[in-house]
């Protein structure tokens, strides 16, 4: 049975334990659940959620009631591996500073696989961003480092539109039940890039709005809901919107309009760096002992692919006989890059580094590419990772954000060393301006790793 089909297999599980934790999914009139197409799905796939920001606070309480030791608030920031293997993690607890190293007969990655903080909206915050924006690029990052494989740095890359200066999910709701996009002529355009419309793939939306303003009929851009029934408008306004970000009305009274008066205007997110490993149908990467659970896309796709990951990495553990040894020497140079930024002084601060790498990401990793942009922009990072030892912290919190530069960065450099092999267009949420055709020969995944410190790519057939 390979991947796909064991999502499909624990999904009915899935909803039903979060129904049991008080998850509401809501239902049609006749008991059948509510279920509406989205982003140019051929039906009605999606089930929509009542109360959906409680997701994570009631999971976490169920974990507990159910005896689970956790171990709170700590970041981890390297895999430890023996003989082609993985034995263990250390990490960083970011409240109280202390370290802390982990033994284990094997992992399961859940770190998410969306990097947001690589690039900005019009906000210039890059916590004010569409996806969650703790995300680094950890999950991706720490197993390269590893040695493990990973695919599709080049193309899984996902943008959305959002409320203009408010990042906030939600498109998906907006187009399925029925919103209009409008250009600022006021036209509908969308049929142009999808004959789906609105309802096309994400993709198609992104790019096509992005067209829309390299022709000069925008900004502004809106989505449109007035034409739709009064209980529509109340179930998209008030359950759906704040399912997906709970400060969602209290924004729009602010703004002092409703999708029933005014037009929303949105405006293209910030673009989102995507890694994934390669996986065997076990969900088992090519380190041994090294499981993910950030395989499929969505909040369906990390719950199932998650719960899946974690069986096969539990049954692999009950066959191994106790737990490796750790080389002292591993830790040690782990955690000595972990707390150096509180040794530095008149140093530059994670945010202002941070600002840095977007720049870069901003100025030659946007919509339309090419492959001199793309050098320049790998000279430059590497440029930045030598002067990352320059960073400073002066307290935890800062800490953690030094910690996760070295993530934010290697995830950017991994990723454009990566769009400098897709020498086409088509596939991905961007375009090359120097190759602006399909090119048939690259129709397979691109394969990323690196053998003792010298960096390898391939492009395979994987099932």
């Amino acid at each position: 049975m390979d991947k796909s089909k064991k999502w499909i297999k624990v999904m009915p599980l899935m909803i039903e334990f979060l129904e049991n934790i008080g998850i509401e999914f809501i239902h049609n009139p006749d008991g059948t659940y509510l279920r509406t197409v989205g982003f140019g799905q051929p039906g009605p796939w999606w089930i929509n959620i009542r109360n959906g920001h409680f997701v994570k606070r009631r999971i976490a309480k169920k974990i507990r009631s159910m005896g689970v030791d956790v171990l709170d608030h700590v970041m981890v920031t390297k895999l430890l591996k023996h003989d082609e293997r993985i034995i263990g993690a250390v990490g960083l607890n970011v409240l109280d500073g202390t370290f802390h190293v982990i033994r284990a007969k094997s992992i399961v990655l859940a770190l998410g696989s969306n990097a947001n903080r690589v690039k900005s909206n019009s906000t210039g915050n890059p916590f004010n961003s569409w996806g969650y924006p703790y995300n680094t690029g950890s999950n991706c990052v720490m197993a390269y480092d590893a040695g493990a494989k990973v695919v599709n740095l080049d193309l899984d890359h996902t943008a959305t539109l959002i409320p203009k200066g408010f990042g906030a999910p939600g498109m998906n709701g907006l187009n399925s039940m029925g919103g209009y996009e409008l250009n600022a002529l006021s036209e509908r355009f969308m049929g142009k890039y999808d004959p789906m419309w609105e309802n096309g793939i994400r993709r198609n939306q992104v790019l096509g709005t992005y067209q829309e303003f390299l022709d000069g009929k925008g900004p502004p851009f809106y989505m449109d809901m007035r034409h739709l029934p009064a209980e529509d408008l109340k179930l998209l306004q008030y359950v759906l919107m704040p399912g997906d970000k709970e400060t969602y009305n209290d924004w729009m009274e602010q703004k002092g309009m409703t999708f029933a008066t005014h037009p929303l205007e949105v405006e293209i997110s910030e673009l989102a760096f995507i890694g994934r490993l390669l996986l065997n149908d076990r969900f088992e990467s090519t380190i041994q002992g090294l499981f993910s659970g950030c395989t499929f896309d969505s909040f369906s796709g990390a719950i199932c692919g998650g719960y899946s990951a974690g069986i096969e990495a539990a049954a692999t553990a009950l066959q191994k006989h106790g737990l490796a040894e750790i080389k002292s020497d591993d830790v040690q140079n782990e955690q000595d890059k972990i707390f150096k930024p509180l040794q530095v002084h008149d140093g530059v601060r994670p945010a202002e580094f941070e600002k840095i790498i977007r720049q870069v990401m901003d100025y030659y990793m946007g919509f339309t590419r090419n492959q001199k942009g793309l050098e320049l922009a790998l000279a430059k990072l590497n440029l930045i990772n030598d002067h990352i030892s320059e960073v400073e912290a002066i307290n935890y919190h800062e800490l953690m954000r030094a910690n996760e530069i070295r993530h934010l960065l290697k995830q950017c450099q991994l990723t454009t060393r990566a769009v400098m092999e897709r020498k086409e267009s088509g596939r991905g949420m961007y375009r090359r301006s120097d190759y602006p055709d399909l090119n048939p020969d690259l129709s397979k995944c691109q394969v990323l790793w690196h053998e003792d410190g010298v960096q390898k790519t391939s492009f395979e057939s994987l099932k």
